[in-house]
């Protein structure tokens, strides 16, 4: 693995063949030994419980679109294991810079869901504060947020803080400029930034084979001289394996690391998306047998590492935690509309004052007349 990790020739580079797996699609081991050292029981319990809750926010924010509560609603029904894996591998004081799909991955993070769901809500552009938490706000534009984790890695390597980022992209994202000069900069200045790239087979209608001719998505990095892998995106151990050591990697001084998750989103790309349009019923039902958690389950279950006890306290409190979401997001926000001008510019230009003082007038119009 030390020869792979941190490289002397360019076939050093190269993702493995196949996928990296450690879990059959029923959560019995693979055999063999694996170049990445198997994460440990407390870590995978932590993952297991935190998919458990992640899954059962994904469907409470599902349906909250449906009740008008949420304007849209990007599901990572299906990918867990990547949205938990990115946060875990990580330590308190990494940086990590988020698609508009990893809601999921926030709530993991420790961000309040109400705050994660500020975006989605139309409330604010960002309903958390980055610094304190250390996530970059949620990206709608594709890649753009990766050349801003390959400049802020750079930066903390310039500082000699330790820390790492980590950057999620969908495969999509892989075909924008912004991806691959994201990727040639860190690559050229050793940035300790790991790019996540969550295969789910779909950019939003437009399937792989329409999207890159490449070997795979991971041969990506190779040209740009970074190390790259291949792994099973819905096999949570082995996608903790490979974050795991991507991330102690980057952190050792070799730069940027690139992972190519093969995962799948069993559900629309939005609640405003109709996936039977572009995809078979069959299709969707085999990626279900591959199911994250119930693989990792089984999994703990056989290694003595999960009871029955385990399974209902993650199962309680992903109901309780649904249940303060839904009380949460069934209050009318309090919304202060001069806010919009806050933050557009160190020091706002004459159309922006003229633009607030516009829109206070207004405001204090209807004051009047209520």
């Amino acid at each position: 693995m030390a020869n792979r990790q941190h490289g002397g020739g360019p076939e050093e580079l190269l993702p493995a063949e196949r996928p990296v797996r450690f879990l059959t699609d029923t959560g019995a081991a693979v055999r063999g030994r694996s170049r990445y050292p198997l994460p440990s029981p407390e870590l995978l319990r932590r993952a297991y419980r935190a998919m458990v809750v992640g899954r059962r926010f994904d469907a409470q924010a599902t349906a909250l679109t449906k009740q008008g509560r949420l304007a849209v609603y990007p599901s990572s029904h299906g990918q867990e294991a990547c949205q938990v894996g990115a946060v875990l591998a990580l330590q308190d004081g990494d940086w990590f810079f988020p698609t508009y799909r990893e809601s999921m991955a926030l709530v993991t993070r420790g961000i309040e869901p109400t705050e994660v769901l500020a975006l989605l809500r139309g409330d604010a552009h960002c309903g958390y504060d980055p610094h304190r938490h250390h996530v970059a706000p949620q990206c709608t534009p594709l890649a753009t947020q990766t050349v801003h984790a390959a400049g802020l890695a750079y930066a903390e390597r310039r500082k000699g803080s330790g820390r790492i980022a980590l950057a999620c992209v969908g495969d999509g994202a892989t075909s924008e400029g912004d991806f691959h000069e994201a990727l040639n900069f860190a690559a050229v200045f050793k940035a300790p930034v790991i790019f996540l790239v969550q295969n789910n087979q779909y950019a939003i209608s437009v399937p792989l084979d329409r999207q890159t001719a490449a070997p795979s998505l991971a041969h990506k990095g190779v040209g740009y001289g970074i190390r790259s892998e291949r792994v099973d995106g819905n096999d949570p151990v082995a996608v903790l394996a490979v974050l795991t050591a991507a991330a102690e990697h980057a952190r050792s001084g070799h730069g940027p690391f690139l992972i190519e998750a093969h995962t799948y989103r069993l559900e629309s790309h939005t609640n405003a998306d109709d996936a039977t349009r572009y995809r078979t019923d069959a299709e969707a039902e085999e990626w279900r047998r591959r199911d994250p958690i119930a693989r990792l389950e089984a999994y703990l279950r056989r290694r003595g590492h999960l009871t029955d006890e385990d399974t209902a306290e993650a199962a309680t409190a992903a109901e309780d935690f649904a249940a303060r979401l839904r009380t949460a997001m069934n209050a009318d926000p309090e919304l202060a509309p001069l806010g919009m001008f806050d933050h557009v510019y160190d020091v706002p230009t004459p159309q922006l004052d003229e633009q607030r003082a516009s829109l206070r007038s207004e405001l204090e119009a209807e004051e009047a007349l209520a």
